[in-house]
């Protein structure tokens, strides 16, 4: 589990099919690896990988075909940039952001960006398997960034984050320009209560879970 407060960035790349290095400059090495051990989990770009070797500039790590398939990792290499690094919530740690858990749900695009005197906000598009838990005002991690929704299209075609300087500065986010490509996890909290509002025994009917539901039940 994350909670969405980037530490480092790093540089990927694809040493085969499934196993992937990143590496960090000096800066940002001190920032990550201090703390690493095998085994430990870290969230790349949002996606939660498996330490499989530490080495003094980084780690490698493996994707399982399924991760490839739902985020952005296998196209990293490709873009030259930067990946968004942060190890594990340990046990009595702050959570700054909200609770991520590096399972992707997968790829949003962004469609514009615009810096304001106080932020950037940036436009994303999401499908409907993810934009169905984006609520005005909920949480999202997109690239394994704590962002607070501040605005949404009625139809869900697309969302509006608000970034901050700081966060701007130090994470990937600053590198994505429109049609870029980035890894979306909607909100776990979301997810259980629709399940929970779904459950049913064989003889129950179920009822649709929209917002027009969620409004009435008080969860909006």
């Amino acid at each position: 589990m994350f909670t969405g407060l980037v530490q480092a960035l790093g540089q990927i790349r694809a040493l085969d099919n499934y196993y992937y290095q990143i590496t960090c400059s000096n800066d940002q090495k001190n920032l990550i690896l201090p703390d690493l051990a095998l085994g430990d989990s870290v969230a790349v770009d949002g996606v939660c990988l498996t330490v499989m070797e530490i080495l003094p500039q980084g780690f490698i790590a493996a994707a399982s075909p399924e991760t490839l398939r739902r985020t952005t990792l296998g196209q990293r290499e490709a873009d030259a940039g930067y990946v968004n690094l942060e190890t594990s919530l340990r046990v009595g740690g702050k959570v700054g952001g909200h609770f991520v858990m590096g399972h992707v749900d997968g790829t949003g695009c962004l469609e514009t960006v615009e810096e304001t005197a106080t932020s950037w906000e940036m436009s994303f598009t999401a499908t409907e398997a993810i934009a169905r838990y984006i609520v005005p005002k909920g949480s999202i991690a997109i690239n394994g960034v704590s962002l607070t929704i501040a605005d949404l299209d009625p139809t869900r075609n697309w969302f509006k984050v608000a970034v901050i300087p700081h966060t701007y500065d130090r994470t990937n986010l600053r590198d994505l320009r429109p049609g870029s490509l980035v890894n979306l996890e909607a909100d776990i909290l979301g997810k259980y209560v629709e399940k929970l509002l779904n459950y049913n025994s064989p003889h129950q009917a179920r009822e649709e879970l929209s917002p027009a539901f969620l409004v009435e039940h008080g969860y909006l």
